[in-house]
């Protein structure tokens, strides 16, 4: 996770509060042991077959509005979004005698992370495991955990509690107080006066825990009114999101606080699901995979947009775990920037923090707002003008990130106290990216006949910066009602593809075909970003590369025409 955000003023305070929240944690989240080899390993399968769940009864893997939104924008239901094969993962259970658990799933990435407790010939054991099953292509040390055994949680999805997204207008007139600053750059008040608060709009926000935001008064109205459908927990060993940190409570208030004179919430009507994928005690690489995890659970809902304000650079745990540089900020490395990538093509807005990377050591975007098809948000102050500390980019492949950028410096939001901060002012990407996500989930809301990539296009096209984009604000402030006000009326033109991959999955051979562009080269990668296969000067619009040698598994194909780069997942089976 980034670094926590700051206050401008009374350090003291914070510093005591962090001091607390860290001793409180140690006996909430388990035990810290400095130096310790890893017992959590990521265990990647080939494919799925012989899977017991199929692509024609979704019902079982994705929730009724989920599936609604599929056939809406005609995204199919693929292998790829299969649950993990069941019998593959009782199969790593039960491979050896010492007591193992699964604490973490990833359906696109097809990976799970298994636990041994105090397994001193752990890294043996995975070893065997791989050269054992030809289904496991790869594994990855990604944590050490003391934990009691407690099974993965799969609740049932909460099908009468999740509406259809809906372009339902009502009245939004509101007294913003000073929280007017959030929005003014965008003009999102206008779009709340136009009626569009988030009606019928489903939020996942992904976070470290909502210290109080089930007891502070000013979020009473929120589940009077049904809005928060419910909280998931992936962090082992609780199963409790309102405890353990405050930095999603003041995060959704800057989405759904409705405190008339004070602070008006981005998208205050819209329906809200909490999602702890974040561990705020002793942050592992294996909280990437809690990401990826949480993610998939906000699709499978039917979610509309998600909001997550924080990422990963190299900051740790063990040394062992810090496998990464900025050269990795590709989109492609890391598994939270690959998930977060194929959650656009589900049909998801998917809004990152950016990150407050700039004046330290790691200096650029943080994990995953280097992903594909999302949006990284970075910080501006009062003037306009990026924020000393918000992250650079570009992504190390070159593409414009931050994406677009909003307020992050001296933002007003609730406390988990239930305080109201309105002079010792939060800072940070953090509260930019809500700002963001709830315009987004409004702006979706009166655009309904658009796509979710479409919609994030937009939103980029209407930064003031969009014709001369910067490493510090990307695309610059959009201004979402005239975006609005441009599209109201108008139907998103459908264009066919200007690349296509195919078959996929694979068993060997791919072709590439361009349908309007000269293909230069065509590079395979593997899941860790090694070029695997390259091919340069090809002079066509039609190539066939052949991939049977390769292992099965999961391959990124990088394509570079005359005017751009396309990156396609693909799996060789």
């Amino acid at each position: 996770m980034m670094k926590p955000e700051t206050l401008s003023s009374n350090l003291h305070t914070v510093t005591s509060y962090v001091f607390c929240f860290r001793a409180f944690c140690f006996l909430l989240f388990g035990t810290v042991v400095y130096g310790q080899s890893p017992n959590c390993y990521r265990i990647t399968f080939s494919d799925k077959n012989d899977s017991p769940y199929s692509v024609d009864r979704p019902e079982e893997f994705l929730s009724d509005r989920a599936i609604a939104k599929r056939e809406r924008f005609n995204i199919p239901i693929i292998e790829q979004d299969l649950p993990v094969n069941p019998h593959y993962i009782d199969s790593i259970l039960n491979f050896s005698s010492e007591l193992s658990q699964i604490i973490s799933k990833s359906k696109w990435d097809n990976s799970v992370v298994i636990f041994y407790p105090e397994t001193e010939d752990c890294h043996d054991i995975i070893d065997a495991m791989l050269n054992h099953f030809s289904f496991v292509i790869d594994t990855l040390p990604v944590a050490y955990y003391q934990l009691p055994i407690i099974p993965l949680f799969n609740p049932s999805f909460p099908q009468s509690l999740i509406p259809h997204s809906s372009s339902l207008i009502s009245s939004c007139d509101y007294d913003y107080g000073k929280s007017i600053d959030h929005i003014k750059f965008h003009k999102g008040e206008l779009l709340h006066k136009a009626g569009f608060c988030g009606e019928g709009m489903l939020i996942c926000v992904l976070d470290a825990g909502w210290n109080g935001f089930d007891t502070i008064c000013y979020f009473k109205p929120l589940y009077e009114n049904e809005q928060i459908l419910g909280t998931r927990d992936l962090i082992p060993g609780v199963n409790n999101v309102y405890i353990g940190h405050g930095h999603g409570t003041a995060v959704t208030s800057l989405l759904a606080s409705t405190i008339e004179g004070k602070l008006i919430g981005t998208a205050p009507k819209a329906n809200y699901y909490f999602i702890r994928s974040a561990n705020p005690l002793h942050e592992q690489l294996v909280d990437e995979d809690f990401y990826a995890h949480a993610v998939e659970i906000a699709d499978s809902l039917g979610a509309d947009v998600v909001c997550a304000s924080f990422g990963y650079a190299n900051y740790f745990e063990y040394g062992w775990q810090n496998i990464f540089t900025p050269d990795d900020n590709n989109g492609k490395v890391s598994i939270a920037s690959r998930s977060a990538s194929v959650l656009a093509q589900k049909g998801v807005v998917l809004v990152n923090a950016a990150g407050n990377e700039g004046l330290e050591k790691w200096h650029y975007i943080i994990r995953p707002a280097d992903a594909f098809d999302i949006l990284s948000v970075g910080a501006i102050d009062k003037r306009g003008q990026a924020a000393p500390y918000t992250s650079y980019g570009p992504s190390s492949d070159g593409r414009v990130k931050p994406d677009v950028a909003a307020l992050g410096q001296d933002n007003i939001l609730v406390l988990s106290d239930g305080s109201i901060l309105e002079e010792n002012y939060w800072s940070g990407t953090s509260a930019a990216a809500p700002i963001i996500a709830g315009l987004s989930a409004c702006l979706w809301q009166a655009l309904p006949q658009y796509s979710s990539l479409e919609i994030m296009d937009l939103i980029r096209k209407y930064g003031d910066r969009y014709n001369n984009p910067d490493d510090r604000t990307g695309y610059g402030i959009p201004n979402f009602y005239q975006c609005y006000l441009d599209h109201a009326n108008s139907v998103p033109e459908k264009v066919v593809p200007e690349i296509v991959v195919y078959p996929n999955p694979t068993t060997g051979e791919l072709q590439v075909i361009s349908y309007e562009l000269q293909v230069n080269s065509i590079e395979v990668f593997d899941i860790y970003g090694r070029a695997v296969s390259t091919h340069y000067s090809l002079l066509t619009t039609h190539y066939s590369i052949d991939i049977a040698h390769l292992p099965n598994g999961i391959y990124f194909v990088k394509i570079a025409t005359e005017n751009n780069v396309f990156v396609e997942k693909i799996i060789k089976k």
